[in-house]
């Protein structure tokens, strides 16, 4: 991994992830094009990650918190403090496919009015099953990535445009950054990159979905599980900050029943999940940064390049795409998709 000139500065956040880590910088290592330097920004962590990065990967740049200050100030300050064109961030929990960084600089090549690269997410422990394929939103103010848990059979093997990318494996350059700002910090971790998404979008960069790209996700192994207290509460807080931050008041009128019907199913997924105490301390906090949200909704709104019209058409778009791909992926596992039409004829002609 030379750090001479490199295109890509790949920043990977890490906390309590020495297995996870030293996998997915092997993975780097075997890259058939070696175009790249690499920042590890630890969180704070007490697994030996620190000295197996001191002891074995000498030639990673390290930058060191003392405790986990969250997903979103690690990586901004992995950005910070690189200097290439193009930045690459990715999780800890991800092996790289031997070519992805040379389909990268083909990718950048191939699209050069494009900002933003979502990458080929397999499942590190299924490979023919996707991780996701591009983000798409759901307008209750969330992401979905598009493919999520379907069996690959051809369905997402052409580069495409996507709404945004996911945040554990994506490509942006210097000046999308310059142009969206970085990740929002009091966001810690979860959606932060779907608020990134839309003041992308609202700025007006593209994002492309790069087929031939591929790297495979385990999912969560930081947190230990994918639902669990800090992911239920985290989720709640930053769903409204999402909603706050990036919704016109029209546009929040406006999406009024489709923000409830997603609230309300939420509500129903936490209690079957027994978290209601970490939903409702999500809620609280909230409330609590809903001060902090309003003036930057203000901000966005000065900066926004295209109108709210286009905005909504565009959330609109991209929550049909990932009504589809949840409704493939039910129709694979034999389930009904009796709601998801209703909802759909109702919410999204």
């Amino acid at each position: 991994m030379p750090r001479h000139d490199p295109i890509f500065e790949i920043i990977i956040p890490n906390w309590n992830g020495k297995q996870l880590l030293a996998e997915c910088l092997q993975s780097l290592r075997k890259q058939t094009s070696q175009e790249f330097s690499v920042t590890v920004v630890d969180n704070g962590s007490t697994d030996g990650s620190v000295q197996l990065l001191q002891e074995e990967y000498p030639e990673v740049n390290l930058v060191c918190f003392d405790q986990n200050r969250g997903f979103s100030v690690a990586v901004n300050a992995g950005i910070c403090q690189s200097s290439t064109d193009w930045i690459f961030l990715l999780n800890n929990d991800i092996e790289v496919a031997p070519t992805c960084i040379e389909e990268l600089l083909k990718g950048i090549q191939a699209y050069p009015s494009y900002d933003s690269f979502a990458l080929r997410m397999m499942s590190f422990n299924q490979r023919d099953v996707f991780d996701g394929a591009g983000d798409a939103v759901l307008r209750g103010g969330v992401g979905y990535r598009i493919g999520t848990m379907e069996k690959g059979h051809g369905q997402y093997d052409n580069d495409r445009d996507v709404f945004g990318a996911c945040g554990g494996a994506a490509l942006y350059s210097r000046k999308f950054f310059k142009t969206v700002g970085i990740f929002d910090e009091d966001f810690f971790a979860y959606l932060e990159d779907v608020d990134l998404n839309m003041r992308a979008v609202k700025a007006g960069l593209k994002c492309k979905y790069l087929a031939s790209a591929t790297v495979y996700h385990i999912g969560s192994a930081s947190t230990g599980s994918k639902i669990n207290p800090m992911t239920i509460r985290l989720s709640t807080k930053n769903n409204w900050n999402v909603l706050v931050k990036n919704y016109p008041a029209s546009l929040l009128f406006r999406l009024a029943p489709v923000i409830a019907i997603y609230q309300f199913m939420w509500f129903l997924f936490v209690c079957k999940k027994l978290m209601i105490a970490p939903y409702f301390q999500g809620l609280n906090a909230a409330v609590s940064q809903y001060k902090r949200m309003k003036p930057k909704r203000r901000d966005l709104a000065i900066t926004q390049t295209i109108t709210d019209n286009d905005f909504a058409r565009l959330l609109k778009e991209s929550e049909r795409e990932a009504v589809q791909s949840i409704m493939d992926r039910r129709s694979e596992e034999g389930k009904s998709n009796h709601l998801l039409n209703i909802y759909r004829k109702l919410f999204l002609r």
